[in-house]
């Protein structure tokens, strides 16, 4: 998608074939198993099936010639030690969508250097900062983490290291470690306070990133071309071009 993209309903724009967008959605669906660099723009399209108009279409036709141009990209995961290291990117966008002002989560794990897992989901609920969004898309990262922490040790019959999380946001971080910060959080949802308890029990570990190497961004906004594609080389999606031969 072109940055700065604003999708809403659009309730008087020209309405076009909502059966041909939903089958277009549903084939780019399908290959969100190999191209997380297309969850964000992909998900955004998503939300517009039930009356799609030219407003959506256009964006449905940029993701298109995207895919044109990066037709052979997909993830390469690479062998790694027998150990397995987990450790994921937490991010979020403050109230990008615009008929309910909420917010979108990103989330991405890896074993190792290997990406196995990324979501891009709106948030359900409204929040009031920036920091909330984080927190909140943070906890749902604490969940998964969780799970696949204990999938690897499942499969490898080895307990893993602790799954280390990566926040850009340092006052969400401060919000997770320290309960002194109640009177700013007392509003937002019990089951979301689950990370605190994690924290506080040494069950993951949360650490600040630099905006920069936040893998998890391309999941939660539209990017300009060049970081982008920087994106996608933190993300693990490589030309396999060569390998078709």
């Amino acid at each position: 998608m072109e940055p700065k993209t604003q999708l809403h309903k659009d309730l008087e724009g020209t309405l076009v074939d909502a059966t041909e967008y939903r089958h277009i959605i549903s084939c780019l669906r399908y290959l969100l198993h190999t191209r997380p660099d297309l969850s964000y723009s992909v998900g955004m399209a998503s939300r517009y099936m039930e009356r799609p108009t030219i407003m959506h279409h256009k964006v449905v036709k940029q993701i298109l010639r995207y895919l044109k141009g990066k037709i052979y990209f997909g993830l390469a995961n690479i062998k790694g030690p027998q150990e397995i290291g987990v450790f994921g990117y937490s991010d979020s966008h403050l109230a990008d969508d615009l008929d309910g002002r909420k917010s979108t989560s990103g989330m991405t794990f890896y074993f190792n250097e290997s990406l196995v897992s990324w979501n891009s989901q709106k948030q359900k609920t409204v929040v009031l900062s920036s920091c909330e969004a984080e927190f909140m898309a943070a906890t749902t990262a604490t969940c998964h983490a969780l799970w696949l922490r204990s999938l690897a040790s499942e499969l490898t019959g080895v307990e893993p290291n602790l799954v280390t999380l990566f926040v850009d946001n340092k006052s969400a971080i401060a919000l997770m470690k320290n309960p002194v910060f109640h009177g700013r959080s007392k509003h937002i949802n019990t089951r979301f306070h689950f990370i605190r308890e994690c924290v506080e029990k040494g069950r993951i570990v949360v650490e600040f990133v630099n905006t920069g190497e936040q893998r998890a961004d391309a999941l939660t906004k539209a990017l300009p071309g060049v970081k982008l594609a920087a994106m996608r080389q933190l993300l693990g999606v490589r030309d396999l071009e060569p390998c078709q031969d």
